[in-house]
């Protein structure tokens, strides 16, 4: 358990390497805490220095609490996965099964399998060196933004990264390296999107060769009271149970991001 949280807080950005870290560190009588552009100095009496560097500590502690979901949906693989699964749901036909707690929660835990390579290398490379104090925030920013970013662009479409350039007037990049996180983001959460529904559709053609077929024997018998989804709804549950369908799916989704 200490091991998998240490994996979850290295979270790629600055509030939460410099927040947790700061939480977890230990008061000093003068603190010098330095983020990107912001410089706080505090130099006082022992007791004094102790209440500001606490307050920081609490204040970034909720700041990074408050915008984790939002570094969750835009900077992992917690868009297409999630999507997918609620995509696979309606094509089975029950709009409230499994609830949509479950298809989060799997969501979640497959997002971290996905990205668990990544956690790992910020936590080896940024992490675990800034608490130790061997690195700065600035320093320990750059290297647990680097293995994300190489994610991010590995499942990014050119086409998708040339439409944020151009709608943001940005210069087009010669390097990666040249590619502004403003821009990349967005990018990579339209690739997310396409990516998501081009799965979707591929798992809701069989359940949609299950509708045309039974709608078309119950047409042929002239049952023409009977909804076909009161039919095809036990098949398409019967069907994707043999098939080991979550199996399926699962596989597929991870096997999409590498």
């Amino acid at each position: 358990m200490k091991a998998l949280a240490e994996r979850l807080a290295a979270c790629p950005c600055l509030l939460v390497i410099a927040g947790f870290a700061l939480l977890v560190a230990g008061g000093a009588a003068a603190a010098d805490i330095e983020l990107p552009g912001v410089s706080i100095t505090t130099q006082a009496a022992s007791g004094e220095a102790e209440e500001v560097t606490t307050a920081v500590k609490i204040l970034l502690g909720l700041t990074v609490i408050s915008l984790a979901p939002a570094f969750l949906i835009a900077v992992t693989s917690f868009t297409r996965i999630v999507i997918v699964l609620a995509m696979l749901r309606h094509a089975l036909g029950m709009q409230d099964t499994p609830p949509g707690t479950v298809i989060v929660t799997l969501a979640l835990f497959l997002t971290l399998f996905t990205m668990m390579p990544v956690l790992q290398q910020i936590n080896d490379s940024a992490y675990q060196p800034y608490v130790a104090g061997k690195i700065g925030t600035q320093q320990a920013f750059e290297r647990g933004m680097a293995p994300l970013r190489d994610f991010m662009i590995r499942q990014t479409r050119e086409q998708d990264l040339g439409l944020m350039l151009e709608v943001s007037n940005s210069p087009k990049p010669e390097t990666v390296e040249q590619i502004g996180s403003l821009q990349l983001i967005p990018a990579f959460m339209l690739s997310e999107l396409k990516a998501a529904l081009q799965i979707g559709f591929v798992v809701f053609l069989p359940f949609l060769l299950v509708d045309l077929v039974v709608s078309s024997v119950l047409m042929s018998m002239g049952m023409f009271m009977v909804p076909p989804v009161m039919i095809s709804l036990p098949l398409k549950v019967l069907m994707f149970v043999l098939i080991d369908g979550w199996n399926l799916v699962v596989r597929s989704l991870i096997g999409s991001f590498h």
